[in-house]
Order: C-alpha cells, then sequence, then structure tokens
C-alpha cells in the first residue's frame, strides 16, 4: 500500500513522532491511523493522549446549559478554513443551532438536525450556510447530559467545550466550573477506572507489555509491569482519579467530597478540533 506525504504529516501532528518513524508505522499498519499511533506508543516514540480530539477540518464548538441546569449540550459545527471558524456570522449561526438545542432539550444529533430554525430544519439551514460561505459545512458533533445539576465550559478560542453533570441538584457551581474546566484541560476517557472499556484496558496492556519487553525485562514480569502501568494509566485518564488542576495533592473525586461527601460526576462529554 502506498503510503501518502498527507497521511504522514496527519500522523505527525497527532503523535509529535519524526516523520520517518510516521512513514514506517503507516507502513506496518498499512495506512491504518489509530493501529500506527499504537505501533508508535509501544516503540516509545512521543504520542500526544488527545489523539481522539482529531478532526479533519475548522469549525466552532460551544456548550451551553439550560435554564433549570439539568441539560447541557456541547456542539461542533465544522468547516474547511480557520477564516470561516473566526467570523463572527458563522459563530452566530452555530450558537443559534445550540441556544435551540438546549432550549428545547433536544437530545441526539437526528433530533437535532430534524429541528425547526427559523421555517427551515436544521440539517437545512446547515446546508444554506454551505450556500452562503461556499465552503462544506456540517454537524460534526452534537452531545447531551441530563443530570442532578448541569455545568458547561467554552475554552477561549470556541475550539475545545465541554459538559458534565453532577448526581445531585444543589449550590456546587464553583464544583461545576472546576469540573468542566478539568475535563477541557485534562481530556478523561471516562470518569472512573471501572468505566474504562475492556479493549482500551487490553490495549493500554498490550502497550504496556511490549514497552517492558524492548525495555529488557524478564518475561515472566511482563504482566505485573504492565498492570502497573495500566494503573498509572486509570490514574492520569479517569477523571474522578486524576490529580485536581487547581491542587494536584488531592483527585478530583476528593475534592468533590469536600463539597458533598455524596457528589460525584455522572456523565460528561468533551469536543475539541485539532
Amino acid at each position: 500500500m502506498k503510503i501518502t506525504a498527507q497521511q504522514v504529516n496527519e500522523l505527525r501532528k497527532i503523535t509529535g513522532a519524526g516523520m520517518m518513524d510516521c512513514k514506517k508505522a503507516l507502513v506496518e499498519s498499512d495506512g491504518d491511523i489509530e493501529k500506527a499511533i499504537d505501533i508508535l506508543r509501544k516503540k516509545g516514540q512521543k504520542v500526544a493522549a488527545k489523539r481522539a480530539d482529531r478532526s479533519a477540518n475548522e469549525g466552532v464548538v460551544l456548550a451551553k446549559v439550560s435554564d433549570d441546569k439539568t441539560f447541557a449540550a456541547v456542539i461542533m459545527i465544522n468547516c474547511e478554513t480557520d477564516f470561516v471558524a473566526k467570523n463572527a456570522d458563522f459563530i452566530g449561526f452555530t450558537q443559534s443551532v445550540l441556544d435551540k438545542a438546549v432550549n428545547n432539550k433536544v437530545k441526539n444529533a437526528d433530533e437535532l438536525k430534524a429541528t425547526d430554525l427559523d421555517g427551515l430544519t436544521v440539517d437545512e439551514a446547515i446546508t444554506n450556510q454551505t450556500g452562503v460561505i461556499g465552503e462544506k459545512i456540517e454537524l460534526g458533533a452534537y452531545e447531551v447530559v441530563e443530570a442532578g445539576s448541569a455545568y458547561a465550559y467554552i475554552h477561549p478560542g470556541n475550539r475545545i467545550a465541554t459538559i458534565a453533570g453532577f448526581n445531585k441538584a444543589g449550590d456546587f457551581d464553583a464544583e461545576g466550573k472546576d469540573v468542566v474546566m478539568q475535563i477541557a484541560a485534562m481530556a478523561p476517557v471516562s470518569i472512573d477506572k471501572d468505566d474504562v472499556s475492556e479493549e482500551i484496558k487490553e490495549r493500554e496492556i498490550e502497550i504496556g507489555k511490549e514497552q517492558a519487553r524492548q525495555e529488557g525485562k524478564p518475561e515472566e514480569m511482563l504482566e505485573k509491569i504492565a498492570m502497573g502501568k495500566l494503573n498509572k494509566f486509570f490514574k492520569e485518564n479517569t477523571l474522578l482519579n486524576q490529580a485536581f488542576i487547581k491542587d494536584s495533592k488531592k483527585t478530583v473525586g476528593q475534592y468533590l467530597k469536600e463539597a458533598d461527601n455524596e457528589l460525584t460526576v455522572i456523565a460528561f462529554k468533551r469536543l475539541a478540533l485539532a
């Protein structure tokens, strides 16, 4: 299979690894980006943890909470260029779609596409924007959280936005803001270690074994070493077990218990442009 310069450059942007290393990994993986990332990790190459945030397009990412604070939504509308993404009219259009979605507590992307927006469906309005702007415009993603209390955060620049929900209602605005900012900064893969998929666990164990093997560790020690690496992965990549960004001496879970012993996160979503 012929590997293109564009594929190599994309993998390099995601991982930070060298051009030749990226090309070799792509050749080995028959052009599969995800497999190539794992190959680079196994060989100890630098790999950005946030590879799941990759998007081939530019665009705008926004988030909002309903007036009753029980519903939050995050939306990504994509375009082709950074110039359009920064245009006030395009940002305003994305905001109008999100406002409609939150006001009507629209549950998913398909429902959103069929929602009325000034006499057109959202899907038709997005197509109309393509004609107005002259670029391909599309709904990249739409996610929601319903909870006892919900929170939202938009990182400056409209390229990352997050939403999260607590298990109970209450005066938790400070904690809610801290949590959605934590999610934006640290990109956790799940709420707790029990929520991590078996596929991810198996992949991390395999990568841990291969790293240890290449370091010359005895074969009989590989499983134990890999499990240690998996536990480290849980601490770094599951929200409640991550070090709290405002005070690294405590975890996010411990921080929430200080506010209310029963308080926890029941759902979160994070959308980001590369």
